[in-house]
């Protein structure tokens, strides 16, 4: 097969992949513009690149996963990104969403606790020209340095609401979090109002746990 073909491929996928979310309830045209633009191929294991654009989790280094396309647009979706928001990222994995977040307009801040995932979401980052601030480290605690955020997105499960990241949301701000149990999580939907903090519930997700001082503990 030739490159064009398989360029033609992955074209093909990447459309049928976002009807599928229009069908499923995706409504933001900037989350699906994004992921029309960003190619998930460049994010998988070459073993798994003409799986890229199934509706499902892929298995990636580290024994992590790069989530299910849909988990990633209602994330994304829920965090009502624009343009110029400052995103904390929680949990980099592949570096899919955070390519996202960033292709969105948003100045995305990233933490990874591996540092050999990092490396390879950085590659990825620089080969698609994408400027994203990096770090490798307890994304639990967030990164007090470039508080307060925006937006944060965690994306892993946690076992409740880091106070960490509540305190680095600015007013107004969004937190879009995973909370439950190593096999199920709820996902919630953080909203800060003044020193007042809002959630509500939205469906019941699987994630990768968030390991840390304020997560998981190895």
């Amino acid at each position: 097969m030739n490159r064009r073909s398989v360029v033609n491929r992955f074209e093909l996928a990447r459309e049928e992949l976002i009807q599928s979310l229009r069908a499923k309830g995706i409504r933001d045209e900037n989350v699906l513009d994004a992921i029309a633009k960003v190619p998930r191929q460049m994010f998988v294991s070459p073993l798994f690149a003409s799986r890229a654009y199934e509706d499902t989790a892929l298995p990636i280094d580290c024994n992590q996963t790069i989530s299910q396309p849909f988990t990633v647009a209602m994330m994304t979706q829920l965090l009502k990104v624009r343009k110029g928001d400052k995103v904390l990222e929680v949990g980099t994995g592949s570096g899919y969403q955070a390519a996202l977040l960033a292709t969105m307009g948003a100045r995305v801040f990233t933490i990874e606790r591996y540092p050999e995932l990092m490396k390879k979401a950085e590659e990825r980052f620089k080969k698609l020209g994408l400027k994203i601030a990096t770090r490798v480290g307890d994304g639990s605690v967030g990164w007090s340095r470039f508080a307060p955020f925006d937006k944060i997105m965690v994306t892993a499960g946690a076992p409740e609401v880091p106070r960490s990241l509540m305190q680095q949301l600015k007013d107004g701000g969004i937190m879009v979090i995973p909370v439950g149990d190593r096999k199920v999580q709820t996902m919630f939907l953080v909203e800060r109002r003044g020193k007042e903090f809002f959630t509500r519930e939205v469906d019941g997700f699987r994630f990768v746990p968030l390991v840390g001082k304020e997560g998981w503990q190895d």
